[in-house]
């Protein structure tokens, strides 16, 4: 962390010329310090010159010389001391320049709109799809539903209930001879039998000729309908986690183009941020970068493309 300076505090030197002479003392080349540090030696030769204009923005110049100033040896948090107090009137002339122009305040405000009105849309579209997934799951079910009722009456009509009665086929009635037979007394009886008798033989006959043979009737069940699905599988969310050891602005943005994370990460901070991949990240000073991680792997920070300490890239699962 920076220590705070006192209001009236001066350096002894400006910081380009700190750098130049510890550089000089470790006897290293301009050509050296660049290359360590993925700069073009002309940038090493604008801060040593303490011109700070050639450098992109005031994140990329704090991390140029936070790396630089570690590099020959220096205590990197009194040379960032140093630089801002270099770099205080260069701030006030802005300032006073954004306040004269009013254009700069509405140009923000706009963004701001913008930026309020695309949340708002996408929040519109993920109800709208969740709306129509869960119209179709919910459609589905209903179909499965009523085409496992029919199934089960036809089984009922097949097969027939224990509780009722199974329709006798009509069958005609065979011819029945007179049968001679003997009383309970053992005497032969040799008179016919009576109207009467003969009419409750030919039923008790029929009767057991049509009977049918029981049968066990199975239990059918209905089958069950499938069941619907709980939840629409979500999208393949991508995590990326960055541990920072110095000062290193950073910016992420998902596929949407939505900015996850924008800003300034100090030394010992740790990046953790989800989004829909592929996930675009730009690191304006890849020598405060530790460790890369993404899908809880970790990456190799050398096989990204790195021009002046800067490097963007694109990471997919």
């Amino acid at each position: 962390m920076v220590s705070e300076k006192p209001e009236n505090y001066t350096p002894a030197e400006p910081v380009g010329q700190q750098l130049k002479r510890a550089r000089e003392a470790k006897g290293l080349s301009v050509s050296a310090v660049a290359e360590q540090q993925h700069l073009r030696p002309s940038v090493v030769q604008a801060i040593e010159a303490g011109d700070y204009e050639k450098i992109d923005t005031e994140l990329f110049l704090k991390g140029y010389v936070r790396a630089y100033a570690r590099q020959v040896g220096l205590n990197a948090d009194t040379v960032i001391r140093d630089l801002d107090v270099e770099l205080a009137p260069a701030r006030k002339r802005r300032e006073e320049a954004l306040q004269a122009n009013p254009l700069v305040d509405i140009e923000r405000r706009k963004k701001r709109k913008q930026r309020i009105a695309k949340t708002f849309l996408w929040l519109v579209l993920i109800g709208v799809v969740a709306a129509i997934a869960l119209y179709f799951v919910t459609q589905k079910q209903s179909e499965s539903e009523e085409s496992a009722a029919p199934a089960s009456e036809s089984v009922r009509e097949d097969g027939g209930d224990a509780g009722e009665a199974v329709p006798e086929p009509a069958l005609q009635s065979p011819a029945i001879a007179p049968v001679e037979g003997s009383d309970s007394s053992g005497m032969p009886n040799s008179a016919e039998p009576s109207a009467e008798e003969s009419s409750s033989d030919n039923a008790d006959v029929l009767s057991d000729t049509l009977e049918p043979a029981e049968e066990p009737v199975a239990s059918v069940e209905p089958p069950t309908a499938p069941e619907a699905s709980q939840s629409v599988a979500e999208s393949s969310i991508g995590r990326l986690e960055i541990t920072f050891d110095g000062d290193c602005w950073i910016k992420v943005t998902d596929a949407s183009g939505q900015r996850l994370v924008s800003g300034l990460r100090r030394q010992g901070d740790k990046l953790d941020v989800r989004g829909t991949p592929p996930l675009n990240v730009v690191v304006g000073a890849m020598s405060a970068v530790e460790v890369i991680r993404f899908q809880d792997e970790t990456l190799d920070k050398d096989s990204f493309r790195v021009v002046n300490n800067r490097s963007e890239f694109t990471l997919e699962p």
